[in-house]
């Protein structure tokens, strides 16, 4: 009620598939528990044509609009045209999750899609949090492009150096929620409670859930900005490189509408950035581009992070919900075994992205 300022008259659309975490929580019991009325929609964000979406909204007065940032960027290569065909003037909150949103996304989804008038409440949790804990709340904001914003109301987190100690503005550390705890916290792993003592209070010790998920202070209100799952974290010859970063970089560059990094190993630097790239209609891939794209990353970020090898691609792995499948790409560079792919709505990516990479694995 409060992340979404939840009204009898709203209609609050979740796109998350029902079988996630998003998907039951928000297309399920936690609208419903408030009194709220829900649209379920089953079926790509772009078929019969790009903007059926859109024409979801309008057709039915949507005022609550939450999706992934996946999802957005997907939208976004197909132009503003789309969108602008609608009136979606009903829309006065939008929303996402799942991942760390980039500039150029967040920018399109409250200029384009939400006119310049609604707030993006951009909102960070877990399946094992049970809820959403870090955002802006609507009417309080402040609402920052890429920062999600403070704690909850009644949740404590804090941002841990390596070291244990509070990292300051700016200074990249490890996201722990401290007591009082979210009441819908998970609290054990089935028939498993000491992996559940290991997995998230076996690193800072037990006052402290440890997330897996990097993040830093923007500013001296305690506005969070989360870049990534830890494990989204490389190691670029000593330095502590954010994937989520150098998709931002990269997706600053105007030919770009979409982009996932992983960490590739390398003999002498441990790991090194390799960006899968969209791109928006009008653009080719060619040498020139590559070149560009790991020049914007070096001018945004610094040399450190200068991706090792850039691959131009029709799609991407996405989960129906248009969350990209980081794993599958990992694999596909490692040459490790793909594993399932029957969550995907578009597999047949996976094939032609082992053309392209070369993939050796089985």
């Amino acid at each position: 009620k409060w992340d979404f300022d939840l009204h009898d008259d709203d209609l609050f659309w979740c796109t998350a598939d029902i079988g996630w975490i998003t998907g039951h929580t928000y297309n399920c019991y936690g609208p419903l528990m408030n009194g709220a009325t829900i649209l379920i929609y089953e079926g790509a964000p772009d078929y019969p044509a790009p903007d059926r979406w859109w024409q979801i909204i309008e057709k039915y007065g949507v005022t609550v609009f939450y999706t992934a940032p996946t999802a957005i960027r997907m939208l976004m290569k197909y132009g503003d045209e789309y969108v602008k065909k609608h009136d979606l003037s009903s829309l006065r909150i939008l929303a996402t999750v799942g991942e760390p949103i980039n500039e150029e996304a967040w920018l399109w989804y409250f200029n384009v899609v939400g006119g310049g008038r609604c707030p993006i409440v951009d909102t960070w949790w877990q399946t094992e949090t049970g809820a959403t804990l870090i955002n802006s709340l609507p009417g309080i904001g402040p609402f920052i492009p890429t920062v999600a914003g403070r704690p909850f109301p009644g949740t404590s987190f804090d941002i841990l150096t390596e070291d244990g100690r509070s990292a300051g503005i700016g200074e990249g550390g490890y996201l722990v929620q401290k007591s009082p705890f979210a009441p819908g916290m998970l609290r054990t792993i089935y028939k498993d409670p000491e992996r559940f003592k290991k997995q998230y209070f076996g690193v800072y010790g037990e006052k402290y859930y440890y997330t897996s998920d990097g993040a830093y202070y923007y500013d001296e209100m305690g506005n969070i900005r989360i870049t990534g799952r830890v494990d989204d974290v490389m190691k670029v010859a000593g330095h502590r490189l954010s994937t989520a970063e150098v998709e931002n970089a990269i997706t600053q560059h105007p030919a770009v509408v979409e982009c996932a990094v992983v960490a590739a190993p390398h003999e002498i630097k441990g790991e090194v950035p390799v960006a899968f790239v969209t791109l928006k209609p009008g653009y080719k891939a060619s040498e020139e581009l590559e070149a560009e794209l790991k020049q914007q990353v070096v001018k945004v970020i610094g040399p450190t992070a200068r991706p090792d090898r850039i691959v131009i691609v029709d799609d991407l792995p996405k989960t129906r919900s248009g969350k990209i499948m980081r794993r599958i790409l990992k694999a596909l560079i490692r040459n490790e075994p793909i594993g399932d792919v029957t969550t995907l709505m578009n597999p047949e990516s996976v094939e032609a992205l082992k053309e392209k990479v070369g993939y050796k694995g089985s």
